[in-house]
């Protein structure tokens, strides 16, 4: 089973966000994310696709499961 703690080094030890139970002797594997991974917001992430939808109905936001899944209108 592979539980993910994420957290920051601090003085050069690695604080948790979250209190985390782990057994005493258990194997741990740690890996450093960029800085630009964890800052990254998710506008930066989808800015380039942000109105670029052309032809949709005025409605579309509200009432998108009755467009894609025929669902009934809102």
């Amino acid at each position: 089973m592979i539980i993910t703690y994420r957290g920051r080094v601090r003085n050069g030890l690695i604080v948790l966000n979250e209190p985390g139970q782990l057994p005493e002797g258990v194997e741990v594997e740690v890996r450093a994310l960029s800085e630009e991974t964890t800052t990254t917001t998710l506008y930066e992430r989808l800015k380039n696709v942000i109105g670029i939808a052309e032809g949709l109905p005025s409605d579309m936001a509200r009432n998108h499961d009755h467009y894609i899944h025929g669902a009934s209108k809102r």
